[in-house]
C-alpha cells in the first residue's frame, strides 16, 4: 500500500480577494507622498502565510502612481495581474499578465498604472525581499515628484524579522 502525506483532519481554507467578512484585512505595507501631497500605498491581504514549510500568498492593491524599489526574494516568486496595470522596468503588464522570478533574480523597479492595480503574487519559500539596487528607487521617485515614506509596521509570523528597514535609506520620516 502506498502511503500520503494526508494529515487527518487538515482542511482547505477558501478566501476571496472582496471578502470583507474573511477577517483578513488588507494592510499597507509600502507608503510614498505624491507630487500632489497626497499618499499613496501598496495594501496586502496575507491569505495563507506559512513558516513550516515558508511560503507566502497574498492579494496586493496598488493605488495609483505607486511605486515600489528594484528587488528580489530570497525565494521564487510569481506575480499575475487581476485589474489595472504596472509596469516593471520598461515592460507594461495589464490584466492576465504574469511574472515568474526565479530565486535569485531580481525586477522592477514598478509603477502602478493610472487606475492603479490589483494582483495575486505567491512566494515559495521566505517571503522577504533584498536588493542590490539602492539608488534606482530614487532616481524613479524624482522623476514623478513623489518622496518615499517609512514602511508601516506589519507584524510577521512565527518571529521572522522584518527586512524593510535595511531599504529605508532616504525615507521620510513624518513632518520632514
Amino acid at each position: 500500500m502506498t502511503s500520503t502525506p494526508r494529515i487527518e483532519g487538515l482542511q482547505p481554507k477558501f478566501t476571496h480577494v472582496h471578502d470583507t467578512d474573511d477577517g483578513i484585512p488588507f494592510i499597507p505595507v509600502r507608503s510614498q507622498r505624491n507630487a500632489d501631497g497626497s499618499e499613496s500605498h501598496v495594501w496586502e491581504k496575507w491569505v495563507a502565510f506559512s513558516v513550516e514549510p515558508l511560503y507566502l500568498a497574498l492579494f496586493a492593491r496598488w493605488d495609483p502612481g505607486m511605486i515600489v524599489r528594484h528587488h528580489g526574494h530570497y525565494s521564487p516568486h510569481t506575480i499575475t495581474v487581476l485589474k489595472g496595470s504596472f509596469t516593471c522596468g520598461d515592460v507594461e503588464l495589464g490584466v492576465g499578465g504574469h511574472i515568474e522570478l526565479p530565486l535569485g533574480a531580481s525586477f522592477g523597479p514598478f509603477v502602478a498604472g493610472p487606475e492603479g492595480v490589483e494582483l495575486y503574487e505567491v512566494m515559495m519559500g521566505d517571503p522577504r525581499s533584498w536588493s542590490d539596487d539602492e539608488e534606482s528607487i530614487h532616481e524613479w521617485l524624482a522623476a514623478r515628484g513623489a518622496v518615499q515614506l517609512p514602511d508601516p509596521p506589519i507584524e510577521l509570523p512565527g518571529g521572522l524579522e522584518d527586512l524593510r528597514a535595511v531599504f529605508a535609506k532616504g525615507a521620510e520620516e513624518p513632518g520632514e
